[in-house]
């Protein structure tokens, strides 16, 4: 019998009127960055509050605070197996914990402004990260060493970087308006994508590799093919500035947060906006997941999630 994914069946969920969702509290200034573990048992939280939270997913029980030296948390990641939780912090650097038991395990150095994005490799091998000082790196996530520095030629903060599935492919956003998709391998630039009118805030690849979506401070969520690099949808509906985009495990539908306090959930194909999320402030990032059935999103000093299918 088939049946209907989690996720698809949040417009019928939202139609009858949203759950509050389950607010986690605990930092003392916003969140920056959310992410389900991928077994979907926790949530990380970064803050500009100099930590590191991890939660129940399902109870928001608080279970560690990590602590980064030296300044905030900008974006988090964790790799694919669950066992490591990745910062890319205000201080320059990059760390990687321990994320069972908080314990530091490595500090990349090399970056000469602070790391705004960060992505895992799927085979957890690698990690990406881009920056204030214009640059994109790669680094050996076992030994912390750098293996190499992709430069887009412009003077412009990389403000987003995202794997393809396959881990052959890097997708980066920048302060000039443009998605640069890159070979992850030896860094040749293998398309520049540009519709945007502001600097691009978030990019995600989908599951099968085969779409690249693209958030920006143009209050848009753009939708492109990762072959060709040819636009494919623009959805609007936001307000205020996109600031973090995902889709959904089965690639049919994006998910989108704004400053304009709104998670929107769209339908991947069409382009139809299929349900708004209300948080209590800006939306800083979201996270779905890897089930489909909860949404989670940095609002304020709160991470808010919803559950969003049965």
């Amino acid at each position: 019998m088939r049946t209907l994914s989690a996720l698809g069946c949040l417009a019928a969920v939202l139609s009858a009127g949203a759950a509050e969702p389950l607010t986690l509290t605990g930092h003392d200034r916003p969140v920056s960055s959310v992410a389900f573990s991928p077994d979907g048992r926790r949530i990380a939280s970064g803050s500009a509050d100099d930590t590191l939270k991890l939660w129940d997913a399902t109870t928001g029980k608080e279970l560690a605070t990590v602590r980064v030296r030296g300044d905030g948390v900008q974006c988090l990641a964790f790799s694919p197996d669950g066992s490591r939780l990745a910062s890319g912090n205000w201080n320059k650097t990059l760390t990687v914990w321990d994320a069972e038991t908080g314990k530091e395990l490595l500090t990349l150095r090399g970056h000469k402004e602070n790391v705004l994005c960060l992505a895992f490799s799927p085979d957890g091998k690698r990690l990406a990260s881009g920056s204030g000082d214009d640059t994109l790196k790669l680094w050996d996530a076992a030994t912390g060493k750098e293996l190499l520095t992709l430069d887009a030629g412009n003077e412009y903060d990389i403000t987003a970087v995202a794997f393809s599935p396959d881990g052959a492919r890097l997708a980066s956003g920048d302060g000039d308006n443009v998605v640069t998709v890159w070979d992850a391998a030896d860094g040749e630039e293998l398309l520049t994508l540009t519709g945007h009118d502001l600097a691009i805030t978030a990019v995600a690849f989908s599951p099968d590799g085969k779409r690249v979506v693209s958030g920006s401070q143009d209050d848009t969520v753009r939708v492109w093919d990762a072959k060709s690099g040819k636009e494919l949808m623009v959805l609007t509906g936001h307000t205020e500035d996109v600031t973090s985009v995902a889709f959904s495990p089965d690639g049919s539908r994006v998910v989108s947060g704004g400053e304009d306090k709104a998670v929107r959930v769209w339908d991947a194909k069409t382009g139809k906006e299929l349900a708004v999320l209300k948080a209590k402030a800006g939306v800083a990032a979201v996270s779905v997941s890897p089930d489909g059935r909860r949404v989670a999103a940095g609002c304020g000093k709160a991470v808010e999630v919803w559950a969003v299918g049965n």
